[in-house]
């Protein structure tokens, strides 16, 4: 006689949801990031921001480098340059947060006036780029096409890094202490979200290329940031009118960033820091184009390779996230991200000769795991090298050289392209197609060596780490976020 299957007991039921609770806080740590002050909804309105900053990288990062490359014919250096622009006004995201945080106005708010600064420069870059690109079509206005594309590509840039730096100095205002790091940790997947999104919403969009289709695309672009910044916004900084009193005093900058920087513990560190973000960034603007040029792959095609990026980025955010609420050596992860990234530009390299988009697509999402667990691993160990008065001019050391470093090789890489293509340029047609992979190859090996120099200047530091292991085993478990994460 057989018997009916026995109910769950109430214990069992009760442990699933608990099981599943646990796995979320394991692999997302910011899951908990709400509190009664600000609610997850709220938190995640204040997040779109993060959002309209992310569907403008990939637009200047990933779909018009490619499309003024391959479709427009403009010069590598030229577009590799243009690509820099923006990365030049991260270095004063410390300034500008200093700015913010002692705003002075009748009006009793602080972040709210950068935030709309920053949303307008936004709008306008955006709003300009596509008629800039379009004149590189007319070779007697390619000085005015120039000149126009490098002020719309600084707007945007100077735009969103305004905007991000206010906008995160809102939410550690918003969010209690205890759970300020992990909400900002939530604003920065929200980057990752945007940009991958984006990615592969433009890049179906663009499957079918014309001009005016890219005209459409943008200055959608454009009023849609306007759109999801106001809603992020929207009655979340209440007024103070103690807090930005125009008769209070306020510290200096150049006081407090003087104080910081004679204080030589951390050179080694910033080489390291500098070398590995020159070294993961010399591709930005040679990725898409070397799937379109080399690989044939549609304009739609190539800029789904942001969103690979992006989602490697996201794994590797969450793996360091875990590794390091585990007690975890933040140099030991920046390390990991090294070797992940030369592993990921061998498999790059070996797309051309094997022909393979898949490789390529692989290799993209690499990069962008291997960033994501340097990033976090310097920027966690930048932290620690300051005390907490100084935290915020540590953050800002990091941002500054990452950010310089990454633009000079976005710029170098450029230009290393075009130098190597014209060098081996020859008239043999049957030697065009490696013609045209020699120029990216050679800066990938580039990047490669890089990579392993960022090696040899951060291994020293592991083992000099000044916490001891009692206190890495006291921060295993603790809450892991990022507070006021840069680019």
């Amino acid at each position: 006689m057989s018997s009916s299957p026995r109910p769950p007991s109430n214990a069992s039921a009760a442990k699933a949801p608990a099981n599943w609770t646990e796995f979320a806080m394991a692999m997302l740590p910011f899951a908990d990031a709400a509190s009664a002050d600000l609610p997850l909804g709220r938190l995640l309105r204040l997040a779109l921001f993060q959002f309209s900053v992310g569907m403008a990288t990939v637009l200047l990062n990933g779909t018009l480098n490619r499309v003024m490359i391959v479709e427009l014919q403009t010069p590598a250096w030229i577009v590799a340059t243009l690509i820099a622009i923006p990365l030049l006004v991260a270095p004063f995201r410390a300034l500008i947060g200093h700015k913010s945080d002692t705003h002075k106005s009748v009006l009793g708010w602080r972040r709210v006036p950068y935030i709309w600064f920053g949303s307008l420069l936004q709008f306008g870059g955006l709003a300009i780029m596509p008629f800039a690109l379009l004149l590189f079509d007319n070779p007697d206005r390619f000085n005015i096409a120039v000149v126009a594309a490098a002020a719309s590509f600084l707007m945007t840039g100077a735009g969103f890094h305004i905007t991000q730096t206010a906008g995160l100095a809102l939410a550690t205002d918003l969010a209690p202490e205890d759970k300020r790091p992990r909400a900002v940790a939530l604003l920065y997947v929200m980057l990752l979200i945007g940009m991958m999104f984006s990615a592969f919403v433009i890049g179906g969009l663009l499957i079918e290329f014309t001009p005016t289709r890219l005209v459409q695309v943008i200055q959608g672009a454009a009023v849609l940031t306007m759109i999801l910044n106001v809603v992020a916004l929207w009655k979340q900084e209440a007024r103070n009118v103690e807090v930005t009193a125009p008769g209070r005093v306020t510290p200096d900058f150049r006081e407090l960033w003087q104080a910081f920087v004679r204080d030589g513990r951390n050179a080694r560190l910033l080489t390291a820091i500098g070398i590995g973000a020159a070294g993961f960034a010399m591709q930005d603007a040679l990725l898409e184009p070397y799937g379109g040029e080399v690989l044939g792959l549609s304009v739609g095609a190539t800029t789904s390779l942001t969103g690979a990026w992006a989602f490697g980025a996201l794994i590797g955010f969450m793996l360091s996230g875990r590794m390091l609420s585990r007690g975890g050596d933040p140099l030991r992860i920046a390390g990991l991200g090294l070797v992940t990234g030369v592993a990921a530009f061998l498999i790059i390299l070996f797309a051309a000769p094997f022909a393979s988009p898949v490789m390529l697509f692989i290799g993209a999402a690499a990069i962008g795991l291997g960033l994501g667990l340097f990033s976090v691993g310097t920027l966690i160990e930048a932290m620690n090298l300051a005390e907490s008065a100084s935290a915020g001019l540590a953050l800002g050391a990091w941002g500054a050289v990452q950010a310089t470093c990454a633009g000079a090789g976005i710029a170098i890489g450029g230009a290393l392209r075009d130098t190597v293509s014209a060098i081996v340029m020859n008239g043999d047609q049957t030697t065009v197609i490696s013609t045209r992979a020699t120029g990216y190859t050679f800066v990938y090996v580039i990047e490669i060596l890089l990579l392993i120099a960022g090696l040899a200047a951060i291994g020293p530091l592991v083992g000099s780490a000044r916490r001891s292991a009692t206190e890495l085993r006291e921060g295993a478990g603790q809450p892991f976020g990022l507070r006021e994460f840069p680019t």
